[in-house]
């Protein structure tokens, strides 16, 4: 199968050297950055650039940029999209991708499907991919009306071969819904906490409860400012619940309220056991 890669970053470029380490397609890759395409070259994770010759002979096309980037390209790019090929775009949001892209694809007779690679690191870019990052990850698709099952099954196929564990299916509100919980909420979160003045005296004072909150803080604020406004509603909506979560536990701090504290920790405690996970 012939793979095209648009955007060779730490999601394209972990897809790129993992297809080669664990498979026997071809990949083909596009990233903007002249010093990236040169790295995913030499090191095997390419077997050539992405180009407009090419393109038309790819199975299956995986954009790997952000959301605007993502549906500029496959819209400038449409023309030359065999009507066989498969498109996959792996954006950390899903409706303002999908609702752009899906007509494209209809008009011009190849399948599309949106999908989000639940993995990552907070340091970004090629340097930083590896062919073991999806490993027992979770992938993400949103199939519409016009995904059949024979595509389905080629994509869990191929995502399983390069090292997800499983395939979970949503729509794109509910991706995005519970999206802004599980990710976005948590890089807000991580970001308001290190700006407190006692985070540049924390040596000596830190273990992994400070690691763990402050670990995403150390994000790409462009990317994430696109995401966080794609998903504008419902993040706010996650937002607005945690103040008033953190205002119960002041509320109850700042008038010595031992049984109320008790309480709330009691109920997280409870929460995080019926939840579940890591």
């Amino acid at each position: 199968m012939n793979v095209g890669i648009i955007g060779l970053g730490l999601i394209g470029g972990s897809m790129a050297k993992s297809v080669k380490a664990r498979t026997s397609h071809t990949v083909w890759g596009f990233d903007t950055d002249a010093e990236t395409m040169t790295l995913a070259r030499l090191c095997g994770a390419i077997d050539g650039a992405l180009t407009e010759e090419n393109l038309p002979q790819c199975d299956l096309i995986l954009v790997a940029v952000c959301p605007g980037a993502a549906v500029k390209w496959v819209a400038s790019h449409a023309e030359h999209i065999a009507q066989t090929a498969i498109v996959v775009d792996l954006c950390g949001v899903k409706r303002a991708v999908v609702e752009q892209i899906a007509p494209i694809a209809a008009q011009r007779g190849f399948a599309y499907i949106g999908g989000h690679p639940m993995a990552g690191l907070e340091r970004g870019g090629f340097v930083n991919s590896s062919d073991h990052l999806y490993d027992g990850a979770s992938m993400i698709l949103t199939p519409d009306n016009r995904t059949d099952m024979q595509l389905l099954e080629t994509l869990k196929a191929f995502f399983l071969d390069v090292g997800f564990a499983n395939l979970t299916f949503s729509d794109p509100d509910e991706h995005d819904r519970i999206i802004a919980y599980t990710s976005q909420l948590a890089h807000i979160a991580s970001s308001a906490y290190v700006k407190s003045p006692e985070a540049q005296k924390r040596r000596g004072f830190s273990a992994g409860s400070f690691r763990d909150m402050t670990r995403v803080a150390r994000l790409d604020e462009k990317m994430w400012t696109e995401l966080f406004l794609d998903n504008a509603d419902h993040l706010t909506e996650e937002l607005g619940i945690l103040i008033g979560h953190l205002n119960e536990y002041l509320a109850a701090l700042e008038s010595r309220d031992a049984d109320a504290l008790r309480a709330l920790l009691k109920e997280g405690r409870e929460l995080k056991a019926t939840a579940g996970g890591n």
